[in-house]
């Protein structure tokens, strides 16, 4: 890891994905937990002025279900003109609510396929159907070696599709396993982005460099940089030992050399997906 030299953020580069958190909020019935409470805006605040980031993204916490008050909140907090949100919303949701939810900040809709999450692979197509006239894309984490299962629903949804966590392989993978060459047709289509993010939930190797998670990464980014995306996964709560936050975006001096390409993952591609 060239750790000598950081990596200095570009004007207005995005932190694609992080959680906020507030004790008042009901936990979800759904959740696996509450969600650190010092996990508030404030804190937040110093994580952008350590790395040099100043637009973000805040993506319904599964500790709140459906109740997206939360990241509401937050958008708001951190301001509209510098953050935009994802939310969780039912097959139920009215054009009334994704009116105001849009209004608020919101770009896309959450599906959280592991654990915690609070929506079947039933209600995907239906919620894709309605938040396409908002222009909302569907935000995916699945076991990326499942991706091969999934790649005719996916390739018929709508709108556009974002897929965390680097595919999220939960048991990393080489770069010929079928589901991470699905991952990359998806890519080919046009219509999907790959969040780089959160090597750490899953590598077996561990940092710095997360190399088998890393693999992949740079495998993804030489294919289509113009289809890829940063995020810090702040505050880390599926795991005990909180990754450097710094260090994970010096990770894309590894799996991004070219500048040029940094700039396009940490500025240009977010304002796309997100609209700033």
């Amino acid at each position: 890891m060239p750790n000598a030299q950081p990596l200095t953020a570009p004007a207005n580069s995005c932190d694609c994905h992080i959680h906020i958190y507030d004790p008042t909020k009901p936990v979800a019935p759904t959740a696996a937990g509450p969600g650190p409470a010092w996990a508030n805006v404030g804190a937040y605040r110093a994580v952008q002025q350590r790395l040099g980031t100043t637009r973000a993204v805040v993506v319904q916490s599964t500790a709140y279900g459906l109740d997206n008050s939360c990241a509401v909140e937050a958008i708001a907090e951190l301001g509209l003109s510098q953050t935009r949100g994802v939310a969780v919303v039912g097959a139920d949701v009215s054009e009334a609510e994704l009116q105001r939810l849009t209004d608020a900040g919101m770009r896309g809709a959450r599906f959280q396929m592991l654990p915690g999450g609070a929506l079947p692979w039933e209600a995907l197509e239906p919620v894709a159907a309605k938040i396409a006239a908002f222009g909302w894309h569907i935000q995916l984490q699945m076991d990326g070696r499942l991706l091969a299962e999934r790649e005719t629903q996916l390739k018929r949804l709508p709108g556009t599709l974002v897929i965390d966590h680097v595919g999220k392989f939960l048991e990393p993978v080489p770069v010929e396993h079928p589901g991470f060459r699905t991952l990359l047709r998806l890519l080919d289509g046009g219509k999907t982005w790959l969040k780089l993010a959160a090597a750490y939930e899953t590598s077996k190797v561990g940092g710095p460099l997360y190399g088998d998670v890393g693999a992949l990464a740079k495998a993804a980014v030489k294919a289509h940089p113009e289809r890829m995306i940063w995020a810090s996964n702040w505050p880390h709560v599926s795991v005990k030992d909180l990754p450097d936050d710094r260090s994970l975006l010096d990770l894309l001096l590894d799996w991004a050399p070219d500048a040029r390409i940094r700039q396009r993952i940490l500025v240009d591609n977010p304002a796309e997906v997100y609209g700033f």
